[in-house]
């Protein structure tokens, strides 16, 4: 069939452009995200397995049973989360697989960072506006909608290979449930209580730190919840652009038609998965 509109001409000159044009922030990009992630890395590494436990246990307790921590409630709600905790870690660890499991959670935790950093903000204008929710909401659906294979293309062109193209390509990814959550949290807000604010004077600031964020917060951290697994989806698709961790010894394992190989780094991906859903699960369900 004979083509009559070359869009993907026109986008690959607008890529060269930006490649072009913006070479010393690309650069900066690459050195910033490569160098935290290898520091994260060497940081976690660096810490006893026995304390690493230790702490990611204590977390999920303190997450799970909240108030009651010091008290038999707390104890019976917190016990199933650490058994598991302490149970999956030990399978990671005795599998030989610790220091991919910790690569996978600094990319995880950087790419979250990241994605809050930029959704957080955005939803925040999207829940406050309706232009700009009109403007985001479509930005939103071509992100969500268009293959997470297509981000590596642009972020291989960017920075080459390594964890930072797969940095981009998982925050790309992760972005749109961090500014639609958000918005929603914002949008959900009972107007009662904003225009009690108003009519004691608070400035449109302390509306929004004062009232809208805190009362959105529980829908928030769904969304950061989201943001996590949506990027732990990521990480074996982020290993075909050299990206560190669990998701490369599964893309190892295709490569080499390995079953064991492919399972034990999958069960990791899931362990590792559970972990941080139940984790950051608990923490929403404390703030509502």
């Amino acid at each position: 069939m004979k083509r009559f509109i070359d869009l993907g001409t026109y986008i690959e000159i607008a890529i060269n452009a930006l490649e072009e044009g913006l070479s010393p922030v690309w650069r900066a990009m690459d050195d910033g995200i490569s160098w935290t992630v290898s520091s994260m890395n060497d940081l976690l590494l660096s810490v006893p397995f026995a304390v690493f436990l230790l702490v990611v246990a204590l977390i999920a307790y303190y997450a799970k049973a909240g108030k009651n921590s010091l008290k038999l409630e707390g104890l019976k709600k917190g016990i199933g989360l650490v058994s598991f905790v302490v149970i999956g870690l030990f399978i990671i660890y005795g599998m030989g697989y610790w220091r991919e499991a910790v690569q996978t959670t600094t990319l995880v935790l950087v790419s979250t960072f990241i994605t809050l950093i930029i959704g957080i903000p955005f939803g925040i204008l999207a829940g406050r506006s309706k232009i700009a929710d009109a403007i985001i909401r479509p930005v939103l659906d071509f992100m969500q909608t268009m293959p997470a294979f297509v981000y590596l293309i642009p972020a291989i062109f960017f920075f080459s290979v390594g964890n930072t193209p797969g940095v981009i390509a998982t925050v790309i990814f992760s972005v749109p449930p961090a500014v639609r959550l958000t918005a929603l949290g914002i949008k959900n807000v009972d107007k009662e209580v904003i225009e009690a604010g108003h009519a004691f004077g608070a400035t449109k600031n302390q509306i929004l730190f004062k009232i809208q964020l805190p009362l959105a917060m529980p829908t928030i951290l769904t969304g950061v919840n989201q943001v996590i697994l949506l990027s732990l989806s990521m990480v074996v698709i982020a290993s075909m652009v050299g990206a560190r961790g669990l998701g490369s010894i599964v893309y190892q394992g295709i490569q080499q038609n390995d079953i064991a190989k492919g399972f034990e780094s999958g069960l990791g991906i899931v362990i590792l998965a559970i972990i941080l859903d139940r984790i950051t699960q608990a923490i929403a369900n404390k703030r509502e």
